[in-house]
């Protein structure tokens, strides 16, 4: 694996850096990436888009209130979108301090909305300040991102663009789908249920694997076609690892998990789970050049959710991410094909509460495809 490279220290923008081709920066988690946003936040002239799934207002999430309220208050553009379910409790404070400093604030897809059939999420976390600078990952505003107390922080990614991208991203952020690119980077914004062409680029990937391929992933309860590309990557020699949650913020998520380890380990799959902290990255590196990262989890959910992906290939930053894959595999627990093979009572249970959670995934995400088709 490649040595870790050091971050590049954040700079002004000037005309020429705009029109250049992106720049890259790897950021790990809140810890290195909320005083660049925060910062980005503070020196924004013109326009602020923040559009991020969970939003606490207390701890780091009060510094960015402030943040966008002085901006509001000296006459920039901000927008603020949260969602509904995953800012629940969160935002009626958040929009009334917002829109008394003079921000647009939008709260997507509120609870009551499911009465109308509206029960998909906006999933989506994206700050772009100025058309200059964009934060793109799995990122969302609290403090366990960035650890607490001696915690250590959540496991996440985020990827800082700065160039021509972020004026093409400036001009066609909305709800629908968006395909962008410039030199090495492409950006994907998934529609509503547009998420299998996100999943696509994960499949393309694999299927052009030669080496190594390492999916870091939070939620990972894939499709049966995707599972298949997965063995196939693997039964054709790529060494194919999968970093996996060994704790996780959301019940069930790790026994459905758990019920397709078998499958891979007798594909030849090597799996880790992450449990110094809880994982909640959505990344892959192929071959050690390609980088996918974002909001989009591969599970049914993101199928149909508003989400994010950032696809690129530039050396660089697939180093920055390789480091970090390499970090935190050195640092999880191998599975082995003995233990996922194990039976007894414990093992029936955690398969019926893993079966369970899958079913209920799936079929949440049947239903939200076919409210919104009508």
């Amino acid at each position: 694996m490649s040595p870790e490279l050091p971050l590049a220290p954040a700079l002004a923008p000037t005309p020429a850096a705009e029109a250049a081709e992106p720049r890259l920066t790897l950021l790990d988690g809140g810890a290195e990436a909320y005083p660049r946003m925060l910062e980005a936040i503070e020196s924004a002239t013109r326009r602020v888009h923040l559009e991020v799934y969970t939003f606490e207002r207390e701890g780091v999430g009060s510094r960015f209130l402030a943040a966008l309220a002085a901006a509001a208050q000296r006459g920039v553009e901000v927008k603020v979108i949260v969602d509904g379910w995953g800012s629940m409790g969160e935002s009626g404070a958040i929009t009334s301090t917002l829109l008394a400093a003079g921000a647009k604030v939008r709260v997507y897809n509120p609870l009551t909305s499911i009465f109308l059939g509206r029960a998909w999420r906006n999933h989506r976390k994206i700050l772009l300040v100025d058309d200059r600078v964009a934060f793109i990952g799995g990122i969302n505003i609290g403090d366990e991102y960035a650890g607490v107390d001696g915690e250590p922080g959540w496991a996440d990614l985020v990827v800082e663009l700065r160039g021509e991208i972020c004026v093409q991203l400036g001009a066609k952020l909305q709800a629908g789908a968006v395909a962008l690119s410039s030199g090495p980077v492409r950006v994907f914004l998934s529609g509503f249920g547009g998420g299998r062409r996100l999943q696509q680029r994960y499949l393309d990937a694999l299927l052009e694997a030669k080496q190594q391929v390492v999916l870091a992933h939070a939620y990972f309860l894939p499709d049966r076609g995707f599972m298949r590309a997965v063995n196939r990557a693997a039964k054709r020699g790529v060494a194919v690892h999968l970093l996996l949650a060994g704790r996780s913020d959301v019940a069930f998520a790790r026994a459905a998990t758990m019920r397709l380890y078998c499958y891979f380990l007798r594909g030849g799959v090597h799996i880790h789970e992450w449990t110094a902290s809880t994982l909640h990255a959505k990344a892959a590196v192929v071959d050690g050049r390609r980088l996918l990262v974002g909001s989009f989890n591969l599970d049914p959910l993101s199928l149909v959710n508003l989400e994010t992906l950032v696809d690129v290939e530039e050396a660089g930053v697939a180093a920055q991410a390789t480091a970090w894959l390499d970090r935190h595999l050195r640092g999880a627990r191998r599975i082995t094909l003995e233990e996922c093979a194990r039976t007894g009572l414990q093992a029936w249970l955690l398969d019926i509460l893993g079966l369970a959670g899958a079913r209920l995934a799936e079929a949440f995400a049947r239903f939200i495809g076919r409210r919104h088709r009508r």
